[in-house]
């Protein structure tokens, strides 16, 4: 029988997105054959790392290869000569016989950066007085500069999230990746879930959503302009599946919804003066969606029609031989107009797909991470939320989730309203010298989380109050009753 070994994690495609790893940064790629790859000062090529298992660390070899890095023995550190303490070295810089051009000489013969820092130690005239923490340092920092290692990892929630704030937290409002734990935590995100999402963060938001998710339930996208922002998302690497149940709505027709004038006539970012903007349902699309197909159908072929007889205008007056490139552009123009008309009504359709999943005002949770103000987005997405449902705000600034607070206060419809930032510290964990690192995050931002419960909005039908006053003792009297027999 075979062995029942650990079993080997998921490998390296071609087509991938996966994240190249040394030490503490990291660098999201396309996993692609001949492409040229430059991280960390050194550049190579990712061909040989295709069919490796994720996590597999390499070595970069001459030519830009990557080769898997055989497991070396480290070398016992007990026979090393080691000084007291290190007052007496002064760093004049010529304790290193070896000059910049040996240590090129070196590198051009192809000799490995594992050998160059072990000459770099030989040649060094105070290696031997530092003391033994000092010599770890100099050895660890040589061989960064030296010994061009890299580790492929696959991407996940916690390495894109580290990745985003280290390189460009610009692009994420610094949403540091302790705080979007907590988001996720705070805002009960599991699967089968039904979530409204707006961020502004690159889509790094709503993939961690996605992640705790599985493809199991659907997710609301609200954006600001003219589409929605998807570039970390597609970081991810997720599978077709997932991307079946993401809806997207954009914010400017969120009013209109509400107040029950939404019409799908004038998408953003539409020009407005589109001849293609048809004469089907004047605005009245909710109610007709069946017609939709008859109309798509007719309106193409009115298109057609007119593109036919300017067609035969022109031709009459041309020379034989231009006539065949016209009839080509004219089927070109024709294709473009239907794609374009296909396009647009594939994007009305999933908008009314969208509107819909809102109206029913039965989501599970509200997730809100943007640059704008959070008052007036939270006042009407929450709109959209079930009762006893979380929401969770997160903002740069701890000020603008003040006002939200009490904005909240004053309308009612909210509990265990808390606001709160998370705190950070790394640290170095290490044989004799453990300590906070020397370099501490400022600040992760603030979330304001709370818990809908269902606004009362009959405070002026009295009668009605009335009523369920009087409803509720006798129920409770009947059962006491019973209890007596």
């Amino acid at each position: 029988a075979m062995e029942a070994g650990p079993r080997p994690g998921p490998r390296i495609c071609e087509g991938d997105c996966a994240v190249l790893k040394r030490d503490d940064v990291f660098k999201a790629v396309p996993v692609l054959r001949r492409r040229k790859i430059i991280f960390e000062k050194q550049w190579f090529y990712l061909d040989n790392a295709i069919g490796h298992i994720y996590g597999t660390t390499f070595e970069v070899t001459s030519g830009g290869n990557l080769q898997p890095k055989q497991e070396v023995e480290e070398t016992t550190t007990e026979t090393k000569e080691a000084g007291t303490d290190n007052r007496n070295i002064v760093d004049d810089g010529k304790s290193q016989k070896l000059t910049h051009d040996d240590i090129k000489a070196l590198k051009d013969k192809g000799i490995k950066g594992q050998e160059i820092v072990q000459q770099l130690i030989e040649n060094s005239t105070t290696f031997r007085d530092k003391t033994e923490f000092a010599q770890d340092k100099y050895i660890k920092k040589k061989r960064k500069k030296y010994e061009a290692v890299i580790t492929i990892v696959k991407p996940s929630t916690r390495i894109l999230s580290t990745m985003y704030y280290a390189r460009e937290p610009g692009k994420i409002n610094h949403l540091r990746y302790d705080t979007l734990a907590q988001m996720l935590t705070l805002g009960n995100v599991h699967a089968g879930n039904k979530m409204i999402v707006m961020e502004t963060c690159a889509g790094l938001v709503l993939g961690a959503v996605m992640e705790r998710m599985g493809g199991y339930g659907s997710i609301i996208q609200m954006y600001p302009g003219g589409g929605p922002v998807r570039a970390a998302t597609s970081c991810f690497g997720f599978p077709k599946l997932f991307f079946n149940n993401l809806h997207e709505f954009p914010l400017s027709k969120v009013d209109s919804l509400l107040s029950g004038t939404f019409s799908t006539e004038t998408l953003p970012s539409e020009p407005e003066d589109n001849a293609l903007v048809e004469e089907e349902s004047n605005g009245s699309i909710d109610e007709k969606q069946t017609s939709i197909q008859e109309t798509e159908e007719e309106s193409i072929t009115a298109t057609a029609m007119e593109i036919n007889q300017t067609e035969e205008q022109e031709t009459m007056d041309i020379n034989a031989e231009d006539v065949e490139f016209k009839e080509n552009k004219e089927k070109e123009n024709k294709e473009n107009v239907r794609e374009k008309q296909r396009k647009q009504w594939e994007r009305r359709k999933k908008l009314i797909e969208a509107a819909a999943l809102l109206r029913e005002k039965n989501a599970d949770g509200l997730i809100v991470a943007s640059k704008f103000h959070p008052t007036p987005l939270l006042l009407s997405l929450l709109e959209f939320v079930a009762p006893s449902r979380p929401f969770v705000v997160y903002c740069q600034y701890k000020e603008p989730l003040l006002e939200c607070y009490t904005k909240l206060r004053e309308r009612g419809g909210v509990i265990n309203l808390k606001l709160s930032e998370t705190w950070l510290r790394n640290y170095q964990v290490l044989p004799d010298r453990s300590h906070p690192k020397l370099t501490m995050s400022g600040g992760g931002g603030y979330l304001l989380s709370g818990i809908t419960v269902l606004l009362d909005k009959g405070k002026s039908d009295s009668s009605n109050l009335e009523a369920l006053k009087m409803e509720e003792p006798s129920s409770k009297r009947c059962k006491v009753q019973d209890l007596h027999c």
